[in-house]
Parts: C-alpha cells; sequence; structure tokens
C-alpha cells in the first residue's frame, strides 16, 4: 500500500458481496484504504462467476467492483476460521458488511462482541430498509430498492399501454447504497478522531435512493397545494392526471422546472440511440430563437415567457426536431451549445466505453489482469488535485489469504494447517 493516499493506514474488513457494499469499499481502495475482500472458500462472491464471458476467469460483474483489494478466504463456521476473524477485528478500523439482518449475530459476531473485541471498530452495514421499518425482514435488490424508495412509480410513461412504473437502468439501489455508505465511514472515522470511540453505520437501500428523488418528494408536497404540477408535460392538456394529487410519471421532463426532451437526429430510424436530449431553459431562450431562426418568438407573448410556452412545449420541441431531422446527434450538439444551450447527445454504453475524454480524465480505465489479461472498468468519478487514483485488478479467490494471516502473526506451518482444515 502506498502511503501517500489519504486512506492509507485505515484498514478495512469487507464482508460485502455483490453490488450495493462492493462499490463502497472499493471507492475506499481506490483513496488508499486497506481492503482484505473476505470470502467463502471455494465459491467466493457470487459475481465472479455471474454473467461470465470468459469461462475460466472472474466476470465482469465482480472485477468492475473489487478492484485495489486483497482478497481472503476464510470458513468463520471453523474455531480457526472465526480465531482469524477476532484478530482481523481487533487490527483493523472498519468491518463493512450486507448479509441479511441478524447474520453477523448467528456467527457470534454481535455488536457488542465486536465491541468488546475493538471499541474503536466501525461496523458499516447496507440495509433493505431502516432498523424498526416494517419491511425490515424483507430480502432486497436492485430493483425492489428503486420501487420501495419513489423513483419507478415516478419514471416513464403516464399513458397508453407502456404507461406502468419503470426501473432505471443505473444502479439507484446499489452503487448509490454504497456511496452513502462511504460517505457514512468517512463521517464516523472523523467522529472516532474527536470521541475515540466506534459507532455503527448503516444505509438502507430504500432510504439512498429516496434521497435521489428528493425533487419527486418536492413536487408531491407542491401537487398536494396547488392541485397540479406546470412544468410536467401532462399541464395543461391532460389535467386528469394530477385528479388523485399522486406524482405522477414525466417520461423524458426535466424535474428542475426548465421544460426538457429526448429529440429525435438524422438517423433514429435505425439507431436507437440518435438523439439529444434539450432543456428550453428561461434566460437561454432568445439564443434558442436565433439557433433556430424564429427571431418572431421574441416577442410573441405565446413564446416568451414559461407560463406562454408550456400550454405548446410540445409543439416547441417538435419544430427544435425538424430542424434538427437532418443532423447527427453530435452535429446538433455542436449547433446548440455555440448559443449556451444545455443539451447532450444520447450516448450509449459502446460509444462511452470509446471515448477519448473519458479515458484520458481516467473515468473509463484499462486494468491488467493475471488471468483475463486485462479488463475496461469505471474509474474514479471523483477526482482531486493531489490525488490521482490508480485502479488495480480485483483479487483473485484467496489470492492474499497467506499474506493477510502472516500479517495477523501466523506461521507457515499454522497457515499449511489452516488450509489442510478448510478453514481458509
Amino acid at each position: 500500500m502506498s502511503g501517500n493516499k489519504p486512506l492509507s493506514g485505515i484498514k478495512i474488513i469487507d464482508f460485502t458481496h455483490v453490488q450495493a457494499g462492493p462499490a463502497c469499499t472499493q471507492l475506499l481502495a481506490w483513496f488508499g484504504a486497506d481492503v482484505i475482500k473476505v470470502e467463502r472458500p471455494g465459491s467466493g462472491d457470487v459475481t465472479r462467476s455471474q454473467l461470465r464471458d470468459m469461462p475460466d476467469a472472474d466476470a465482469l460483474y465482480f472485477t468492475m467492483l473489487n478492484s485495489n483489494k486483497r482478497g481472503l478466504t476464510l470458513d468463520t463456521k471453523t474455531a480457526e476460521g472465526k480465531e482469524v476473524l477476532e484478530k482481523l477485528i481487533k487490527t483493523s478500523d472498519v468491518m463493512v458488511e450486507n448479509f441479511g439482518p441478524g447474520a453477523l449475530d448467528r456467527m457470534g459476531f454481535t455488536w457488542e462482541y465486536i465491541q468488546k473485541l475493538n471499541p474503536k471498530m466501525i461496523l458499516a452495514s447496507v440495509k433493505g430498509f431502516s432498523e424498526g421499518h416494517h419491511y425490515e425482514d424483507l430480502k432486497v435488490y436492485e430493483n425492489v430498492a428503486q420501487c420501495a424508495g419513489g423513483a419507478a412509480s415516478t419514471t416513464g410513461w403516464w399513458k397508453g399501454e407502456n404507461s406502468q412504473p419503470t426501473i432505471s437502468a443505473a444502479a439507484l439501489g446499489d452503487t448509490n447504497t454504497g456511496m452513502h455508505l462511504a460517505i457514512g465511514i468517512l463521517t464516523a472515522i472523523i467522529g472516532r478522531q474527536q470521541t475515540g470511540k466506534g459507532q455503527k453505520v448503516a444505509v438502507a437501500m430504500q432510504d439512498a435512493v429516496l434521497n435521489l428523488c428528493r425533487v419527486k418528494m418536492r413536487d408531491q408536497q407542491r401537487l398536494e397545494k396547488v392541485g397540479y404540477l406546470e412544468e410536467y408535460p401532462q399541464y395543461p392538456h391532460e389535467m386528469d392526471a394530477f385528479k388523485d394529487k399522486v406524482t405522477p410519471r414525466g417520461g423524458n421532463a426535466g424535474g428542475g422546472g426548465q421544460p426538457g426532451w429526448i429529440l429525435k437526429c438524422k438517423g433514429w430510424e435505425t439507431d436507437p440511440n440518435a438523439y439529444i436530449y434539450f432543456t428550453v431553459q428561461g434566460h437561454a431562450w432568445e439564443p434558442i430563437c436565433d439557433a433556430l431562426g424564429k427571431p418572431e418568438w421574441k416577442t410573441d407573448p405565446a413564446y416568451n415567457t414559461p407560463k406562454g410556452r408550456q400550454p405548446h412545449i410540445m409543439d416547441i420541441f417538435a419544430t427544435i426536431e425538424d430542424f434538427i431531422k437532418d443532423k447527427t446527434k453530435f452535429e446538433a450538439v455542436d449547433i446548440f451549445r455555440k448559443f449556451d444551450i444545455p443539451c447532450a447527445p444520447v450516448l450509449s454504453m459502446k460509444e462511452l466505453l470509446r471515448d477519448e475524454s473519458l479515458r484520458k480524465s481516467g473515468s473509463i480505465v484499462e486494468v491488467p489482469h493475471k488471468v483475463r489479461g486485462s479488463y475496461w472498468t469505471i474509474g474514479s468519478p471523483i477526482k482531486f488535485s493531489d490525488l490521482k487514483p490508480e485502479i488495480k485488478a480485483s483479487p483473485l479467490l484467496g489470492e492474499h489469504t497467506d499474506e493477510v494471516l502472516a500479517e495477523l502473526g501466523y506461521s507457515k506451518d499454522q497457515i499449511a494447517a489452516m488450509h489442510a482444515k478448510k478453514a481458509v
């Protein structure tokens, strides 16, 4: 571990699997923490074998969530395995887990026992619902959290046969919860510097999704007071959408009060991503008129105020769409950016993977791997002036077991005996 990273010297027991927990610990590993990924001997994290693209290599699902960690296999059901975990707890700062409710207690590691072993220990947990919640016992995955946290009810189309709630492909339940937990862990570490004591930190997936749905909760309260939401595309032609006073789905509308929509560009008939997102910002209205060659819209009361525009906002979008129908998404954005109009091409995963700017900034990185040769992954989204996170390969199953045991004071013979007993 290099000594100059902000989190070097912080040792983390990573008892997490799949996505929410590993996303949290990977972030901390990038910034210098010594993260020891603890897995079951023989099988390990289920994502090692899920959705493989190479028969005998760890799946990308695993490699892209576990960079920069060390790998230890441990069977905590054996006396020897339990002793190793006790030693780890005594010498670590943080333990992160995303087991089901009560699993750590059943292993014999209650919060009271952990505190007894190490009063400075921070125990960080990903939960589905917060402690004491009436759904506390429910098993939660990504899309369950998106539904329970309000995201699905407000996403998608509000009419026709496609009008059901819609899941986002972005990991609002998993990676988002992991990032919230990382903030909690760092806060607890700073708190410990003041008090000398560890504490429990937990983030519920429902709460993390709800935190990202803040503007929709804003809209719910506005709707209950006013009876309609003027910036939603349903206003004023489909006022029925507001009759139950429930925040409706907004299609591609912007959530910030500026109308926005996804518009077709040249080639949309064959390319599912030949679109741009266009925002009609109030103060950008005159530049929009200039870009479209519609100077008359600047003085027309049906166009020159947000209130005037809203009743025919979809017609305005149709006019813009007509203007860009012979332009690719990149050409369209190049025209509008000259006028300082907020817009962007709809970028596919194929385009993002090969994006030169993202590769240059370290947002997309290629990582050497002992078995795969190399793999591409998403680098640190957080950029620093004095820290350039170096993304290293995810550990092979149990790759650092002997190294970690030796650091805990076990001799070569003791380590061999533990292997023989399948404790590691």
